[in-house]
């Protein structure tokens, strides 16, 4: 199927049979759980991740190669983590021949495209064994984070325990049981401005993407897209690794994800258009531009 949610051979509502996996997940525990038993079966040596860094709520790329590790990285960070940065050091460092990594639309186009020109990846893109997508709207800055959460929330970072968007609001839940919601609105401001021009809301090019929009509360909407995917996926559903329902049978279903995919690439087309208008308009009064 074609469409502006991508190519996909299957999508289902999913989450993972592991208790300990959904304890302290995002949503379903899909990536966690995916990375686990690609471990286990042996498809991946390492998954690249966002691990936890030196400060709180700010991620770096780490290399897991266990279910203790993949735990230890679990949950969504509003915050860029440079995965991509780390493949190279993942092969040659860390010497891993079957690389999994997770990250948000634009970081597997990065992929794709290292995959289709490695400059400076000899050696590398036959190592990416197993690629995941989440889905993304926009992304923050770090300081943004630290703005949203201390100034605007009024909560301190070391105290967040989970943050999540949606239904039109930005949540922030802490250690202590408190809840603050913010609505998007005041978020917009502190969007990093490159997620003004991206088309993709899914991870169109990774081989599973997966997103809580879709599906309801503790459960995660899953994207199967290409043949590599499918046999991975296909493989730990017969495992048990994860329970499953058809899409068609959930609230609110693809109809809101559709909705979404549809509002990021026609407000972030009107973005393109504009700098697009602005750049010619600059070059028409400037004769040395």
């Amino acid at each position: 199927m074609a469409n502006e949610l991508g190519n996909y051979k299957t999508c289902v509502s999913a989450r993972s049979t592991d208790k300990e996996i959904l304890k302290c997940s995002q949503d379903g525990g899909i990536v966690t759980q995916l990375f686990a038993f690609a471990l286990e079966e042996g498809i991946i040596d390492g998954a690249i991740v966002a691990g936890p860094g030196e400060e709180p709520w700010r991620p770096q790329p780490m290399v897991a190669m266990s279910k203790d590790e993949l735990l230890a990285a679990r949950g969504t960070k509003y915050n860029i983590s440079p995965n991509v940065s780390f493949i190279k050091e993942a092969t040659r460092s860390f010497g891993l021949d079957k690389v999994g990594i997770v990250g948000t639309p634009c970081q597997m186009q990065a992929i794709r495209k290292g995959m289709l020109y490695p400059f400076g990846w000899r050696d590398v893109p036959d190592k990416i064994a197993l690629a995941l997508g989440i889905f993304c709207m926009e992304n923050f800055p770090y300081q943004s984070i630290v703005q949203l959460v201390e100034d605007h929330a009024g909560q301190k970072l070391e105290n967040v325990s989970k943050m999540n968007i949606g239904k039109g609001k930005f949540w922030v839940y802490t250690d202590r049981g408190a809840v603050v919601d913010l609505p998007l609105k005041v978020t917009h401001k502190y969007e990093q401005p490159g997620c003004h021009v991206c088309l993709d809301y899914v991870a169109n090019l990774a081989d599973i993407s997966t997103g809580s929009v879709g599906s309801p509360d503790g459960w995660s909407t899953v994207f199967v897209r290409n043949a590599k995917g499918e046999t991975v996926w296909t493989k730990a559903v017969a495992a048990g690794c994860f329970e499953t329902k058809p899409i068609e049978q959930v609230k609110p279903g693809l109809e809101l994800v559709t909705k979404l995919a549809n509002e990021k690439i026609t407000k972030n087309q009107k973005t393109i258009a504009g700098r697009a208008s602005f750049g010619a308009g600059k070059a028409l009064r400037n004769p040395y531009i």
